[in-house]
């Protein structure tokens, strides 16, 4: 069984992956790692709001996605932090959100089926209102964020939305709770959702 943790920029996704290290031990993490895209992308000078080069970003990011749910798939348990889910969403969308008159699905349809069967089995969607994650971005000074405003404004509506059209995604209300708590619900949830599998 593979379940993605999903949510917004500042939600609280890996923090909520590193607290289920030790409520679910037998779990497999897999945490999303970006660094040899952005590489590559660098390497290439690709600019995502090129058409054709957007389309190139898109098929590293897809063949990523691939190639890390086939380095899990045959754990009993793996979690997440983000997984294929966001790269569908994000290669469907994107264009959309920066005002691009764009349809890459015309162009990257054989890569998204490709895709297609690597999305996990269930989505845990954190939630939160957008006043509380400007407040939790800005409370955490380690990571710049550089995104945040763009992804809250122009594409986190497009991701509700898109999420709470489908049948595996469980949303789970972050507002006023601690990483604790936060943490507890979501191993309830997984321990359930194990539990209805057997």
């Amino acid at each position: 069984m593979i379940i993605s943790i999903q949510g917004s920029m500042a939600v609280g996704k890996t923090a909520l992956v590193t607290y289920l290290k030790d409520a679910i031990p037998k779990a497999v993490l897999s945490y999303e790692d970006i660094t040899t895209i952005l590489s590559e992308v660098e390497e290439r000078a690709l600019d995502k709001n090129k058409f054709e080069d957007y389309l190139e970003i898109q098929k590293l990011w897809i063949a990523h996605e691939i190639q890390r749910y086939q380095n899990v798939k045959d754990f009993p348990l793996v979690l997440m932090d983000f997984g294929a889910e966001e790269i569908d969403f994000y290669t469907r969308f994107y264009p959309q959100a920066a005002g691009h008159d764009w349809n890459p699905l015309s162009f990257l349809g054989n890569e998204l089926t490709q895709l297609s069967y690597c999305l996990p089995d269930h989505i845990i969607f954190l939630e939160a209102k957008d006043e509380v994650l400007q407040q939790r971005k800005a409370s955490d000074k380690t990571r710049s964020r550089n995104f945040f405003d763009f992804k809250l404004e122009k594409l986190l509506p497009l991701k509700r939305k898109w999420f709470a059209e489908k049948e595996n995604v469980i949303f789970l209300d972050t507002n006023g709770l601690s990483r604790e708590e936060v943490g507890q619900k979501t191993a309830d949830l997984i321990r359930q959702m194990l539990a209805e599998e057997k």
